[in-house]
């Protein structure tokens, strides 16, 4: 008998634990940490890959060829985008721990536990500070966005050209590289429509998953933007509420100390009381 209640007891305690720590999590940053990681994974894995097959098409259809390492040419560039993707992912990681950690200590079950240091002066300045460099952070991915779409633009002609081979068969379409600025004037790398490079690329798996993955990684970098979205709006909140809370603890010191006083006035005045009474 005694074993039995001591089991419920502590189903009952793992139980209460659970909701304890269900609710101290602070579900709007975790919805915005989930949405970040997932579209800069996104576009951080789709573009790389997307680099790649670039590099290969580059090389295998447009016979571009490395420059050399004093020259700043296209193939280095996308070795520099590269690992700026590395940076990208490695920087966004940390980030969102960091945005996860402050949410943590807004969520008031872990204030009650560990003080009311969101209300402090440092406090207000860490919420400040994020609500400003993820401000940042959301302008930089609305560019990150607007730049994606270029080689998305670019390869969506290529494909709808491969797409359409019988109805541009008899013209004399060029892809020239010189057009999207990835090689100098003087150098003419094109593909024209009719080569036998031309169907070669056209038919090879390079240019439809390179096409595709660049879609992926301008979705991820959507996807990016929108969790910024919502991280404003949690960190917006969060300092309002800091804002609140602070006034709050203010009015409660006043009027703590306030109550004080009349209760030390009200004991000065029974004490002179009993003394002229004796």
């Amino acid at each position: 008998m005694e074993e039995n209640m001591e089991e419920g007891q502590n189903s009952k305690g793992c139980f209460e634990c659970c909701v304890k720590c269900l609710g101290v999590l602070p579900y709007a940053s975790l919805f915005a940490t989930i949405l970040l990681y997932a579209g800069v994974a996104l576009f951080c894995g789709c573009g790389h890959e997307a680099l790649s097959g670039t590099v290969t098409i580059l090389q295998n259809y447009f016979e571009v060829v490395r420059a050399p390492m004093e020259t700043l040419d296209v193939l280095t560039m996308i070795d520099i985008l590269k690992y700026v993707i590395y940076g990208v992912a490695a920087a966004f990681f940390v980030y969102g721990i960091l945005l996860m950690v402050e949410g943590f200590f807004t969520t008031g079950a872990i204030r009650d536990l560990y003080g009311d240091f969101k209300i402090t002066a440092c406090g207000r300045c860490v919420s400040a500070w994020f609500i400003m460099l993820t401000y940042i952070f959301f302008l930089a991915w609305l560019g990150v966005t607007a730049f994606t779409s270029l080689p998305v633009f670019m390869y969506f002609n290529i494909w709808t050209i491969c797409q359409n081979t019988t109805v541009v068969e008899g013209a004399n379409l060029c892809l020239d590289l010189r057009q999207f600025g990835m090689v100098t004037i003087g150098e003419e790398r094109k593909v024209c429509t009719g080569s036998e490079k031309f169907f070669k690329m056209c038919e090879s798996n390079e240019l439809d998953m390179t096409f595709h993955l660049f879609v992926c990684a301008l979705a991820g970098a959507g996807a990016a933007v929108i969790a910024m979205v919502h991280y404003l709006m949690v960190l917006s909140a969060n300092w309002a509420y800091v804002k609140d809370a602070c006034r709050m603890q203010k009015y409660e010191d006043i009027k703590s100390k306030e109550e004080q006083e009349l209760h030390d006035i009200h004991s000065t005045r029974s004490k002179e009381r009993l003394n002229a009474y004796t």
